[in-house]
């Protein structure tokens, strides 16, 4: 090999490199493609969907209500990820009646739910008020989603990041756009209304169900994939 193929090769193998390199800090800092596996997030996501989710920006701004995230469920391992939609922020006091949702008393309009399903409540009752740093998340498929319902609030620390971007099959492109809840008072607005005091949430989560609940939790109804 002479000199000239040997710089030619090398600045090959250079541009490999880089190109590993960049794709690697995109995909860990900046975005990754995920895959939507289960019929969780019906209408919104449909199995088979690709999203791109964000990791850059919820470094510099918090999740929102009504944000879409991929995170990976409390006390599990980090091996399959959940996709889900923010309903309650930390000092939420979340309630299920009438077969709607209530944050800090005031009951969220909620079209993107699966056929205008209504919600029930879970194994963590009717009442809930989101702790500290973490989060309540929800399908929109009310009726077919292992959520916040079942395994408790979503730790802060274990969210991946936010999906903003619905692009492939590209008949199906379109930003995730966040839904305003128009009216929904501040988390601080919880404290004072009544029987804020009786929900005894913090602590709870997977303990709720017991080994054989948080092994179904797992195996059933994933949210998204790693692409």
């Amino acid at each position: 090999m002479n000199r000239r193929q040997f710089g030619c090769l090398l600045e090959v193998i250079e541009t490999l490199v880089l190109t590993i390199i960049i794709f690697l800090v995109i995909q860990n800092f900046v975005a990754q493609p995920y895959k939507v596996e289960q019929q969780s997030m019906e209408r919104t996501l449909e199995p088979g969907q690709y999203v791109l989710v964000d990791k850059l920006t919820p470094r510099f701004q918090d999740y929102g209500r009504g944000d879409i995230i991929v995170f990976y469920p409390p006390d599990q391992p980090h091996d399959v990820p959940f996709i889900k939609r923010i309903i309650g922020l930390p000092g939420d006091r979340i309630e299920f009646r009438d077969g709607g949702v209530y944050v800090n008393g005031v009951r969220l309009e909620e079209p993107y739910v699966y056929d205008d399903q209504p919600t029930e409540a879970g194994a963590l009752g009717t009442t809930v008020i989101v702790p500290p740093d973490t989060y309540f998340g929800m399908g929109d498929h009310r009726a077919d989603s292992t959520d916040s319902r079942v395994f408790g609030p979503i730790n802060k620390e274990d969210v991946v990041g936010r999906a903003w971007l619905r692009y492939w099959p590209l008949t199906d492109l379109a930003i995730l756009a966040t839904p305003n809840y128009a009216g929904v008072p501040p988390a601080s607005v919880a404290a004072t209304l009544p029987g804020a005091e009786a929900n005894g949430l913090a602590g709870a989560g997977l303990g709720l169900l017991g080994a054989a609940g948080a092994a179904a939790v797992v195996r059933g109804r994933l949210g998204a994939r790693a692409a």
